[in-house]
């Protein structure tokens, strides 16, 4: 939408919005795939000169078609295009402050675990930030090597404390090698000391204004997005 508005296309978007998809998956050995789309909404902020009717149309046509596979979009379906109706006042003039607000839609959307920091409201200094990006980068890297199909790795620390107090893992039946075996693949390959996180990831450049917004996972110009390659 962001585009849309900005190269002309739809020139009665504005820049608030929000948008969620409900997909169906099914399991197949402990990794989940995306089967179809169920339900998707969207709220956008809007000239107010638009119809409802012409937003609905355009949103459909322009955005979700062009974003959702069509495999995935079949005559079950439920669209919620500008549910709420109008939507003409919205950024700052209708809530106030953003920083903290949407630390899951920032992430997994709720389909992985969350420390509870947000981002964007902390430096690179603070683990809730760069270790939540160490812990997707061990996690893409490990499914990157067939270790895996799907992994939750989660890692705690203490203030003061460089080593990080534990590292778990959570492969949901996808992995032929035992936890034991994977904790021992990361200890190898990788320092998840705080410190040692900052000069692998290179978070002392400033990459943090594109964070945020459009999300910090699954943007292949942040370095924890670019698997590492693991010896074992």
């Amino acid at each position: 939408m962001a585009e849309l508005r900005r190269n002309g296309t739809v020139p009665w978007l504005r820049p608030d919005s929000k948008t969620q998809v409900t997909v169906h998956y099914a399991q197949e050995n402990g990794a989940v795939i995306p089967k179809r789309v169920h339900t998707v909404v969207i709220s956008v902020q809007h000239d107010e000169y638009v119809s409802l009717e012409e937003q609905k149309r355009i949103l459909k046509e322009k955005v979700i078609k062009a974003v959702v596979p069509s495999r995935y979009l079949d005559e079950n379906t439920v669209y919620h295009l500008q549910p709420s109706g109008r939507f003409v006042i919205g950024g700052p003039q209708g809530d106030a402050g953003v920083t903290g607000r949407k630390i899951i839609v920032d992430t997994y959307g709720g389909w992985g675990a969350h420390g509870g920091g947000a981002f964007s409201g902390k430096d690179y200094t603070k683990v809730d930030r760069s270790a939540a990006y160490a812990a997707r980068w061990v996690a893409k890297s490990l499914v990157k090597a067939k270790l895996c199909r799907r992994v939750l790795v989660q890692v705690a620390y203490a203030i003061g404390v460089s080593h990080p107090l534990s590292i778990s893992l959570f492969t949901y039946g996808s992995s032929h090698l035992t936890e034991k075996e994977l904790l021992q693949i990361i200890n190898k390959n990788f320092d998840l000391r705080p410190g040692v996180i900052v000069r692998d990831l290179d978070l002392k450049r400033p990459i943090y204004q594109k964070a945020a917004c459009y999300g910090h996972f699954g943007r292949k110009e942040f370095p924890w997005e670019v698997p590492k390659n693991l010896n074992f």
